[in-house]
C-alpha cells in the first residue's frame, strides 16, 4: 500500500505544476492580448477643421400667380350676338370689338329721332327770321328749340344704346376661349370672354408674422415653377398686407413679376424664395454635429489625438453644412465624420479626405425659414 500512496502523491504534485505553468501562460496571452486592444481602441474617423463661409438666410413660401389685370367681359343686354371679334386666345389691344350684338330696333329708331330733330331744327331757323321782323314771339322760339333739344337728346340716347351692343376690350390682353357663337341669344350680365393682362404677374403668398421685418417693399424675390424646373423667374414686392390673418397668424405678400415671355399664367403655383440676409460665419459639415435635445455637440480633436465632445451652438444650416455661432474657433481640428465610433476624452485616429484641407472655407446658402404659405 506505501508503493502506491508516494506515487500518487508524485502524480499530484506533477499536476499542480502543468495548472501553474498553464495560469502563467494564459496570463501572458492575455496581457497581450489587453495590449492589443488597447493600441487598437483609437478608431479612424474622417477629420476636418471649422472653416468661415457665407450664408444666406432666406424665406420660402408657396404662393398662387394672379394675371395683372383680369375680368370677365359680359353682355350689358339681352340680345342675340350677330359677330364675334375673336377667336381661341387672341391677343387684343384695346378698345379692340369683341362682339356685336343685333342692333336694328336701334338703328330704326335712331332714323326717326334724327329726321325729328332735323324737322325740329328748321322749324327753328324759320322762327328765328320771322322774331328778326316781328312776326313770331319769343315764346314761340323757346318752345321750338326745347323741341329740338329734346330730339337732339333722344338721338344721343339711341346712340348709345347702339353702341351697348358693341362689345369692346377694356384693355390690351389675351382673351379666353370661345364659349359662345354667332347666333347665339345672350341675357344682360351673361360671359362673352374672359381678358387677362400677363403682361406682368401678381403674385400673392403668405409668410408668418415673425418675419414681417424681414420682408419689404421693392426686395427681390425668387420664384420656381413645376412647369419650369430649370428656370427662375425673379420679381420684387410690391405690397404687403396690413392685416394679419388672426387664425393662421400669416400675413400676405403680393410680388410682381415681369412676364414679357408669357410663360406663366394665372392660376399657376409657385415656390417663393426671399433673401432676407447675409452674413460670414464659421461653419462644420452637418456629419460632424452631435444634437442631443436642444442641445448641441461637436467633438475636438486636440494635438494629443483625444477627441473631446464640445458644446457648441449653431444658426443656419444648408447644403449639408451649419453655422456655428459660437463654442469653437476657426480652425479647431474636428471629427467631420464617424462620430459613432468616437467616447468622449478617447484617442481618435483623424484622416482627411484625399484632397480636402482643414482650412479651405466654403460658400454656401442657408434657409432660417420655410413658410409655407399656402398651407398655413
Amino acid at each position: 500500500m506505501q508503493p502506491r500512496f508516494k506515487d500518487f502523491s508524485l502524480m499530484t504534485t506533477h499536476r499542480f505544476w502543468l495548472l501553474g505553468l498553464l495560469s502563467i501562460t494564459l496570463a501572458g496571452c492575455s496581457s497581450g492580448a489587453d495590449e492589443g486592444g488597447r493600441s487598437g481602441d483609437a478608431p479612424t474617423v474622417v477629420g476636418g477643421a471649422v472653416t468661415q463661409a457665407e450664408f444666406v438666410s432666406d424665406i420660402e413660401a408657396v404662393g398662387t400667380a394672379f394675371a395683372n389685370e383680369q375680368t370677365v367681359i359680359t353682355s350689358p343686354v339681352t340680345e342675340r350676338i350677330e359677330k364675334l371679334g375673336f377667336a381661341d386666345g387672341d391677343v387684343v389691344r384695346r378698345g379692340a370689338m369683341i362682339a356685336q350684338l343685333s342692333r336694328g330696333e336701334e338703328s330704326a329708331d335712331l332714323n326717326a329721332v334724327e329726321a325729328r330733330a332735323r324737322e325740329a331744327d328748321k322749324k327753328l331757323d324759320r322762327l328765328a327770321a320771322l322774331q328778326k321782323r316781328g312776326f313770331a314771339t319769343d315764346a314761340a322760339v323757346d318752345e321750338q328749340l326745347a323741341l329740338r333739344d329734346g330730339a337732339r337728346a333722344d338721338a344721343n340716347a339711341i346712340r348709345s344704346r347702339i353702341s351697348d351692343r358693341v362689345i369692346r376690350a377694356p384693355f390690351s390682353g389675351v382673351l379666353s376661349l370661345r364659349t359662345i357663337s354667332p347666333g347665339t341669344v345672350v341675357t344682360s350680365g351673361s360671359p362673352i370672354a374672359t381678358i387677362s393682362d400677363i403682361s406682368s404677374i401678381k403674385l400673392d403668398f403668405t409668410v408668418p408674422e415673425a418675419f414681417l421685418t424681414s420682408i419689404e417693399k421693392r426686395q427681390v424675390i425668387e420664384a420656381r415653377s413645376a412647369a419650369y424646373q430649370d428656370q427662375s423667374f425673379f420679381g420684387t414686392i410690391d405690397n404687403i398686407d396690413p392685416l394679419v390673418d388672426p387664425l393662421s397668424r400669416s400675413i400676405t405678400v403680393r410680388a410682381i413679376l415681369p412676364n414679357n415671355s408669357g410663360l406663366l399664367r394665372p392660376g399657376m403655383l409657385l415656390t417663393v424664395r426671399i433673401v432676407s440676409e447675409t452674413r460670414t460665419g464659421l461653419a462644420i459639415p452637418e456629419t460632424a454635429l452631435i444634437a442631443q435635445g436642444d442641445q448641441n455637440f461637436v467633438f475636438v480633436v486636440d494635438k494629443e489625438g483625444i477627441a473631446r465632445r464640445t458644446s457648441i451652438e449653431v444658426g443656419l444650416r444648408s447644403d449639408g453644412m451649419i453655422e456655428v455661432l459660437s463654442g469653437v474657433a476657426l480652425g479647431t481640428k474636428i471629427v467631420a465624420d464617424g462620430t459613432v465610433k468616437v467616447r468622449d476624452d478617447a484617442p481618435v485616429k483623424a484622416v482627411l479626405p484625399v484632397g480636402k484641407s482643414p482650412s479651405k472655407s466654403k460658400a454656401v446658402s442657408g434657409r432660417d425659414a420655410k413658410a409655407k404659405g399656402a398651407d398655413r
